[in-house]
């Protein structure tokens, strides 16, 4: 019994941490990186941090690498669940430029998932995340952008 009671309260304090983790990030971080990205779009961060509006209306900032008119992004929390299924619009502020394309998720691709993440996120523990690929200046109706 004394163990079911330890292991509740380990399962009550991670679910407490990961909410107030949540919290400061959507609340706290996200919004300063944000508009740090707009008052310095030379700056250190903005260099590899790009503001994306996602079809939702939400706004969060995100690591990215572009490739002449493709933009990756790597996505760590749920957000790339509005981008599955098909090719959406989304909004982008890189280096104080906006620029507009269709996102979707790459979901079933982990070798070019792979060599994406090797460029965009060298460091990071392989196989965490997902992938985000936009094309700029591509619209959902364009059959270019599938």
């Amino acid at each position: 019994m004394k163990i079911l009671r330890i292991g509740a309260m380990l399962i009550a304090g991670v679910v407490v941490v990961a909410i107030g983790f949540w919290f400061y990030t959507e609340q706290f971080a996200n919004p300063r990186v944000a508009q740090e990205l707009l008052d310095q779009p030379d700056g250190n961060r903005a260099r590899k941090v790009m503001l994306l509006t996602l079809p939702s209306g939400r706004r969060i900032p995100v690591n990215y690498y572009r490739k002449d008119d493709l933009v990756f992004a790597a996505a760590d929390g749920n957000w790339w669940k509005e981008l599955d299924g098909a090719d959406f619009p989304v909004t982008l502020l890189v280096r104080g430029e906006t620029l507009r394309g269709v996102a979707r998720a790459i979901l079933d691709d982990a070798d070019y998932t792979r060599e994406i993440f090797k460029k965009l996120r060298p460091n990071a523990i392989e196989g965490f995340g997902k992938l985000v690929e936009i094309r700029v200046g591509a619209s959902s109706g364009d059959p270019s952008s599938s």
